[in-house]
């Protein structure tokens, strides 16, 4: 069996596991005919689970691991335990066993696990975390969501450079445009490091595709299909339209159950809401990669039932099948090539 048919699974991590893991892993099975599942967790707890699905019992292979990363456990902690679900599961990758893996368990956890056994890739600085959300346009990917608080110049034309390659794998789009986070779109706004990283992006190889600086309500709007910033801002970001969501769902909750001719204008509107529900619905946005590392890294959201954690795992076997780390390493020697030869030309003009 081919290392790229491989995804290893922590089975033990986030709120609904193991239950959850498995029902996705089934769900998921169906969708990859050729996947094989390497499933790392508490057999006395998983394998009678594995034993009544329709389609996973076949395409997955069981290890024994005899320790749990709990979600609030620190990062510190959770490296000492080396016969841990998810350390297994990231071993798994870097020993060659498979080609990415899978998570809901502890954010802070999984990225020191994978910086430690698996690297960041040659000529990226630090990895970034991408996921998608919705927008009035369609699908936008926003990265960093939370990895990096501070970044340099350099960090953000690589989240860039990261996020172009995710786009064209996940959306499909064959010249996403980038944009960066910035609290103006006017060329000049913001500090030294958006500006520096703005020159770097308008002599890159990807220069026809930055669009510039986006503000926030450019990332619901669907002005650029790939969102680019800083972790503390795309943490914010995110959590903030997270909680919009919410807000709306909960408002239009009121508006249908505040009296008998509300409820009659809700059944009217049933249809039109359920396509509103399923466009919005989070689980279709589970599944946030954690790029520029050596092997694909997925984090699902830990309170995901089986159908988000059957997404996380369809991006990570999209990341595999498109061979997304190398398409990073041949993005990232030409975009250094690209702003080597840009030197000279500013040196001239000063």
């Amino acid at each position: 069996m081919s290392r790229n048919n491989i995804l290893a699974v922590d089975a033990m991590g986030g709120d609904h596991a193991p239950e959850a893991i498995i029902a996705g892993l089934d769900i998921a099975a169906e969708r990859h005919k050729l996947a094989h599942f390497l499933v790392f967790g508490d057999e006395a707890r998983v394998a009678p689970l594995i034993a009544v699905t329709k389609r996973l019992k076949q395409r997955c292979t069981l290890r024994h691991s005899s320790e749990i990363i709990g979600g609030d456990m620190k990062p510190t902690v959770a490296l000492r335990l080396r016969d841990s679900s998810m350390r297994r599961a990231i071993d798994a990758v870097q020993t060659g066993e498979a080609a990415g893996v899978v998570s809901a368990g502890n954010t802070g956890a999984l990225l020191a696990l994978s910086k430690i056994v698996l690297k960041t890739m040659k000529g990226i600085d630090r990895p970034a975390m991408a996921a998608t959300a919705p927008s009035a346009k369609g699908d936008v990917v926003m990265l960093d969501l939370g990895l990096n608080v501070v970044c340099d110049s350099r960090n953000l034309t690589e989240f860039a450079l990261m996020g172009d390659v995710f786009a064209r794998i996940v959306l499909g789009l064959p010249k996403p445009s980038i944009g960066l986070l910035n609290i103006g779109s006017e060329e000049g706004k913001g500090d030294e490091t958006l500006n520096a990283a703005a020159a770097a992006l308008r002599e890159s190889p990807i220069s026809k595709q930055f669009y510039g600086f986006v503000e926030g309500h450019d990332i619901t709007a669907g002005t650029v299909d790939v969102v680019v910033t800083d972790g503390f801002t795309g943490n914010v970001a995110l959590k903030t339209g997270e909680g919009a969501l919410k807000l709306v769902g909960e408002l239009l909750r009121r508006v249908f159950t505040a009296g008998p001719l509300a409820k009659v204008g809700y059944i009217f509107a049933r249809g039109s809401l359920k396509r509103l529900k399923e466009v919005l619905d989070p689980r279709r946005y589970n599944g946030a990669v954690l790029l520029g590392l050596n092997g694909v890294v997925v984090k699902s959201h830990g309170g995901t039932d089986e159908l988000g954690f059957a997404h996380a795992v369809d991006v990570a076997l999209d990341m595999i099948a498109n061979d997304f780390n190398s398409r990073i390493a041949e993005g990232l020697t030409a975009m250094d090539s690209a702003l080597l030869s840009a030197k000279p030309a500013a040196t001239q003009n000063v």
